[in-house]
């Protein structure tokens, strides 16, 4: 019912299991986009350059290019409605070296900046990043695999957070690129339930004539169906 082509990729953390509609797909490195802002976030608050998710990221007055990042917007908000400008200021201030060092650390592979491209090279360029390593990523960091404080993880999972239910509580982080007009959409997150918790990385380009609303829209509910059929989100 949903007009776009792609992939959803979902690991089940108790039975070690991963389930897709095409594993194929699920392999295939594209670009991050703002799924990007997910290490982007661990690696500021790391390092100081974010106090914590109340921290105000100041607006210069410049023109954006959308009106809702027009404003001083706190660390929790940024993300949560993904300004890009914000997000650029931070990974300019982490800077090539410890940008290159961390993304080591975190074995998130493939990401190709230099000092020129440090503010956009998830955005565009030869950056890619697949299904199965956006999930791997996401299980190390819930999982404090990484070399990093409780206190950021802490502060990363709360921006992270959607929608909290008597069932689950649902997390996470969209993303979109666009290479000559052609989209390419995220949803990578996780859903934790009473006993059990459960990753996913969804990928999804558009049909022909679906309006850019629609497709935005779509990267989350399909991802909300397929784990509702699954019985996860109840």
């Amino acid at each position: 019912s949903f007009q776009v082509n792609g992939s959803i990729l979902i690991y089940d953390n108790d039975k070690n299991t991963f389930y897709s509609n095409d594993f194929d797909w699920a392999k295939n490195g594209k670009l991050p986009a703002s799924t990007f802002k997910i290490p982007n976030s661990i690696i500021a608050v790391e390092l100081g350059i974010i106090e914590n998710d109340t921290t105000i990221l100041k607006w210069n007055g410049e023109q954006r290019k959308m009106d809702i990042w027009e404003k001083d917007l706190s660390f929790k908000d940024a993300f949560r409605i993904s300004c890009v400008p914000c997000y650029q200021e931070i990974a300019r201030k982490i800077g090539t070296i410890k940008m290159k060092e961390y993304l080591e650390k975190f074995e998130y592979k493939n990401m190709i900046f230099d000092s020129l491209t440090i503010d956009n090279f998830w955005l565009e360029g030869n950056s890619k990043i697949s299904q199965k390593q956006q999930i791997d990523f996401l299980r190390k960091f819930y999982f404090s695999k990484f070399p990093i404080s409780d206190r950021t993880i802490k502060i990363v999972k709360n921006i992270m957070e959607i929608e909290r239910t008597e069932n689950y509580i649902l997390s996470g982080k969209t993303g979109l690129s666009s290479i000559e007009e052609k989209y390419n959409g995220w949803f990578v997150g996780y859903v934790e339930t009473k006993s059990n918790v459960y990753f996913f990385a969804t990928n999804v380009i558009p049909t022909d004539g679906l309006n850019v609303d629609d497709f935005i829209s779509s990267r989350i509910n399909v991802t909300k169906n397929a784990l509702k059929q699954m019985n996860i989100m109840k």
